[in-house]
């Protein structure tokens, strides 16, 4: 095949690929370490019977290729898990069983998924639009006073922690003005308007440090297209400054923007634990904390995956925004 329809299929068994080599570097280094392996899966407090029944149940006896044969299984096909008494079937994807909590790992992550989207998909919309936005300005006015303020408010922004932002937004915009009640996670489906308003500070705190990495990228980028030949033929044709600056310069600047914003989308699924503890979101990333420290390993191996899912998956759709956004980029 060849084309954008070649592209597009290449791009996912690359992606695909990528998938398979994570699941085994996280399936060797969890449990394939040192150890009783069955002991830390189980937990600390798990009886010696509960221990000898996770080691059957994770085939512990059998070579390390045929455990990861057996977990592939279960991502595809399902997997039974005896829980003593009676045969619980985990469905596909199954990413096993949390043995502190007795459910199953898909079933907790998709409790906190949709926490996580909501902050991290809410966040990106805003740390875009002020990025290049200010990114686009900053090029622009480029030596002018607007630029020097611009710079400063972005350095200012990509050294202040997240939880600095986070509190000073709470203490002003909820406790000293009142304009909005202290966040508090609303489902979307039962009340948009409540879901939206309660996680504005929360997409304000994690956008405005995204933001400061948009705007200085976006600046050097629209500076490199600005100088371009095709831009000062443009120019020499009489063609206006801000369709120069917003059609022509600002297409061909996007691509590192695209990939930038592909990284943070990905690892912010499970990376934004400060965000979702300061405003007690329950979201992927607290709950992997949680899980890394009462040693539920099941847990924190599926989180692992769904994380490094989501890098994969933002990173293949950047690689189509390319070709879209700029047609330079040569489709292979």
């Amino acid at each position: 095949m060849s084309g954008f329809g070649g592209f597009l299929l290449r791009r996912t068994i690359g992606a695909v690929v990528t998938l398979l080599a994570i699941s085994v570097i996280v399936y060797v280094v969890f449990y394939a370490t040192p150890g009783n392996v069955a002991q830390i899966t189980c937990g600390p407090r798990c009886s010696p019977e509960q221990v000898h029944q996770v080691a059957q149940q994770l085939k512990l006896g059998d070579p390390l290729y045929l455990r990861y044969w057996h977990f592939l299984e279960g991502l595809v096909v399902g997997q039974d898990y005896s829980t003593g008494t009676s045969v619980e079937h985990c469905s596909a994807p199954c990413l096993g069983l949390s043995y502190q909590s007795d459910q199953q790992v898909m079933a907790i992550i998709l409790t906190k998924l949709p926490v996580s989207l909501s902050l991290v998909l809410g966040a990106m919309v805003l740390w875009l639009v002020l990025g290049v936005g200010t990114g686009v300005l900053s090029a622009w006015r480029r030596g002018r006073f607007t630029e020097r303020v611009l710079t400063a408010l972005t350095l200012a922004g990509w050294a202040t922690p997240v939880f600095v932002i986070g509190l000073a937004l709470m203490i002003v915009v909820c406790g000293e003005l009142q304009l909005l009640p202290f966040p508090q996670y609303v489902n979307f489906t039962d009340d948009p308007e409540q879901w939206a308003w309660n996680l504005l500070l929360p997409w304000l705190s994690l956008a405005l440090i995204e933001a400061a990495a948009f705007a200085r990228l976006t600046r050097s980028s629209m500076l490199e297209t600005l100088a371009e030949d095709h831009i000062r033929t443009f120019r020499a044709y009489g063609v206006a400054e801000p369709t120069i600056v917003g059609r022509h310069a600002l297409r061909g600047a996007l691509a590192p923007v695209i990939a930038l914003n592909a990284n943070n989308v990905g690892s912010a699924i499970g990376g934004a634990v400060l965000t979702e503890t300061l405003f007690g979101l329950p979201g992927i990333g607290q709950e992997l904390v949680h899980a890394v420290n009462v040693v539920d390993l099941p847990v924190v191996v599926g989180m692992v995956l769904v994380i490094g899912f989501f890098v994969v998956l933002a990173n293949a759709v950047a690689d189509v925004l390319y070709a879209v956004a700029d047609r330079r980029v040569v489709l292979t």
